[in-house]
């Protein structure tokens, strides 16, 4: 709870409690009937920002908690507890619970939004405990419990524990908040079906034709006119229902408690990965170049034959400025397997084979994008994970460091997406190249500054996704890359002044963090 991340999650969450209660003469609506929407009491406010919260947590919240077990490998605790008799499952339960509860703390704070969005709306200024927390209770809680277990078992397989994990739980988390809300959603999804029958039942007993009145909506909707208001006290969860929220809070037990089967526990005698040559001893490593000290009986210092065995630095001469950033290259895309770059060649070969070229920035080019999504999150972020910030900080120029990073995430974004774009050439889109290229300064600009600013690879992953996810739906407000077209085939997204502005802002965002840092080094 004392990360940057929890703080900014939770301030989304909040932002996103306001969101949900717009104010009469608002032209958005997060959820609705057709043209109607319950009156501010406690029972419709709490329903809607529960709704909300479980919506925006279960993809938020599972970023926030999902070092547990990782935190405690890197700082050394895991051997301590190795050398415990703490038992494996207890281990797993316990990280779970913890989890959980910092998920439930995210809630508590969405329960205060709830209160003061309802006396700041004054629809209705008696506040009811019981309808206001219910939603949270039968509604949120279980799923966030579900989340907390997907996190922490993502953490103990190790294909998932890196940035495919992250990558991997966004497409589950739209497949969940997408498919959850459907009528035949197993265990009740995430309870909208329910929700919905309550509503309908009240709106039928006041007199309301629910034939003209339209279809139920979860989600921020632009509205041309205010929606009309009807009473609606909450919903009396079937015992069906409440048997769904248990069985949901008892799989997640079980999916925490699996892992027990294979996680060692941090015990090198069960998995091998955590020993390493010469950790304990404090040896260097046979080969490694070093000079072994030994201290003779006069207490003098004498070094062995190794020290003769360092490489010796050389001078290399050329553009600092072209080597410094070929370095940078090197750097961000090192251990690469060759299938990666087999999917580009491949990507670039079937764009060359599409007609026509505006069909290549429709489909092929949001592949492009999200084929290097797992190394565009290492800018910013590589010299802090090695422990090398320090030592860069003596560094003459911070500038020409921060820019040479940035050009290597421009080159990885440009190779990424040539195929595409040599397609826009040869099919004479000159706009869709403007836009191209706009998104290739956008891109490094966006993981650079939340790279730098947050020090994580998650932070962009969790980010990124949604806007490239909407631009892949057809949202023309967070299309960045041309992607999608008006009917005369003109790009619809963002302009290109507005993409070049804030690369631009991003990127000065991350010399002026540069600069403090080092002045403070």
């Amino acid at each position: 709870m004392r990360r940057p991340a929890y703080a900014v999650i939770l301030i989304a969450a909040v932002g996103l409690g306001y969101l949900a209660t717009p104010a009469k003469e608002s032209g958005w609506v997060v959820m609705q009937v057709g043209a109607y929407r319950g009156t501010y009491n406690s029972a419709y406010i709490g329903m809607v920002v529960a709704l909300a919260g479980t919506v925006w947590l279960s993809l938020g919240g599972f970023y926030v908690v999902r070092n547990a077990i990782s935190r405690d490998e890197s700082t050394g605790v895991g051997r301590l507890l190795a050398a415990t008799p703490l038992r494996t499952w207890a281990y797993l339960l316990a990280k779970f619970l913890s989890s959980v509860l910092v998920l439930a703390s995210m809630l508590g704070v969405l329960v205060v939004t709830a209160v003061v969005m309802q006396l700041a709306r004054g629809e209705s200024m008696t506040i009811n405990p019981v309808e206001l927390l219910s939603p949270f209770v039968v509604i949120a809680l279980p799923l966030m419990a579900f989340t907390a277990a997907a996190a922490l078992l993502f953490e103990t397989i190790p294909l998932l524990r890196a940035g495919f994990g992250n990558v991997l739980w966004f497409f589950i988390w739209a497949f969940i908040a997408i498919g959850g809300q459907s009528p035949g959603a197993p265990l009740g999804g995430i309870g909208v079906h329910s929700v919905v029958q309550s509503l309908s039942t009240s709106m039928k007993a006041q007199g309301i034709d629910l034939d003209k009145v339209g279809e139920f909506s979860l989600g921020l909707t632009l509205i041309d006119k205010p929606l009309k208001t009807f009473e609606w006290h909450g919903f009396d969860p079937s015992p069906a229902f409440l048997l769904s929220r248990y069985v949901l809070i008892m799989i997640a037990v079980a999916v925490v408690l699996l892992p027990a089967l294979w996680f060692p526990r941090f015990d090198p005698a069960r998995g091998g990965a955590l020993a390493r040559l010469g950790a304990d001893t404090g040896t260097a490593p046979e080969g490694s170049g070093m000079p072994a000290v030994v201290m003779r009986d006069d207490h003098t210092e004498e070094r062995s034959a190794g020290f003769t065995n360092m490489p010796q630095v050389s001078v290399k001469y050329g553009n600092p400025a072209l080597r410094l950033l070929f370095g940078e290259v090197r750097i961000l895309i090192q251990g690469i397997p060759l299938w990666w770059w087999a999917g580009v060649l491949l990507l670039a070969l079937v764009a060359q084979m599409v007609t026509p070229a505006t069909g290549v920035s429709r489909f092929l080019l949001p592949l492009a994008w999200i084929w290097p999504v797992l190394i565009w999150s290492r800018l910013g972020t590589q010299r802090h994970e090695s422990g090398v910030e320090a030592i860069l900080g003596a560094y003459p120029s911070a500038r020409s460091r921060v820019a040479a990073e940035w050009g290597a995430g421009f080159l990885l974004t440009a190779v990424a997406g040539i195929g595409p774009a040599a397609r826009m050439f040869t099919g004479s889109d000159t706009q869709g190249l403007v836009h191209w290229f706009c998104g290739a300064l956008f891109i490094p600009s966006f993981a650079l500054v939340l790279g730098t600013l947050s020090r994580t690879h998650r932070l962009f992953q969790f980010a990124y996704l949604p806007l490239w996810y909407g631009t892949v739906n057809g949202i023309a407000p967070v299309d960045f890359m041309g992607a999608i077209r008006a009917d005369d085939g003109t790009p619809a997204g963002m302009s290109p002044t507005f993409l070049i502005v804030a690369a631009a802002v991003m990127l000065g965002a991350v010399f002026l963090s540069s600069t403090a840092r080092r002045a403070t080094t």
